[in-house]
């Protein structure tokens, strides 16, 4: 079962698209962004570094890598830059984990299936 080879239910594989959304959401700190941006709406990078031991700049090193993963956007408010949740990256990659929990699924039944024979 290579990932590489599991298309999603758009018939499209989604394997290349989501795997860099698995990359830029396994660093705990910007899941937890993601997280904060899901729950809080829009931020300012003011208001995500707001709280935390993470500077200014490394939250916008981070927001960087989540928007280059297609994850977040930003976009000038003022003086400040302020970022949102962009929700089709996460989408494609829910439906990625669906395709290979399905094929996961399918597999133990028929293991079960032969176990009990």
């Amino acid at each position: 079962m290579s990932p590489a080879r599991l298309e999603g239910p758009s018939g499209h594989a989604d394997a290349g698209a989501s795997a860099h959304v698995f990359a830029a959401l396994g660093d705990p700190t910007r899941l937890g962004m993601v997280v904060r941006l899901c729950r809080d709406g829009p931020l300012s990078i003011a208001r995500l570094t707001a709280g935390s031991q993470v500077t200014r700049q490394a939250v916008a090193k981070h927001l960087h890598v989540l928007a280059r993963a297609g994850l977040v956007r930003g976009h000038r408010r003022g003086r400040e830059s302020v970022w949102e949740l962009e929700p089709r990256r996460l989408e494609t990659a829910r439906r990625y984990l669906e395709v290979v929990s399905k094929r996961w699924d399918d597999t133990l039944e028929r293991l079960r299936a032969v176990v009990e024979r």
